[in-house]
């Protein structure tokens, strides 16, 4: 069954409907944000929704802090993609397909 991804952000539901920095991948449910800034800082929580199981299910919170050192980490400069081997579509229909590029 299909599944639908939001984020909680400090208590209080994304809306990333118009947002050009923050996008939540409905294939991974993974919240990318292009430039942390500031007032990113807080708890992040997914939510998981299942139509078809008439249920939401929430994972635990997730506090994003700023580092002072500049330090990326674990998120070097890489193009992340996610594509299938194959991918099957219905003339007229819509498919995403998901390339990220992530750190500096």
């Amino acid at each position: 069954p299909a599944l639908s991804y939001a984020w909680i952000f400090n208590n209080n539901t994304l809306d990333l409907q118009e947002d050009s920095r923050r996008f939540v991948s409905q294939a991974t449910g993974n919240l990318y944000l292009a430039k942390v800034e500031p007032w990113d800082v807080g708890n992040y929580t997914c939510a998981v929704s299942s139509p078809q199981a008439q249920r939401r299910v929430w994972g635990p919170p997730t506090a994003l802090t700023l580092r002072g050192d500049g330090v990326m980490g674990e998120y070097e400069p890489k193009i992340e993609v996610r594509f299938p081997e194959t991918t099957y579509a219905a003339e007229g229909s819509s498919v995403r397909l998901e390339c990220f590029a992530l750190g500096k």
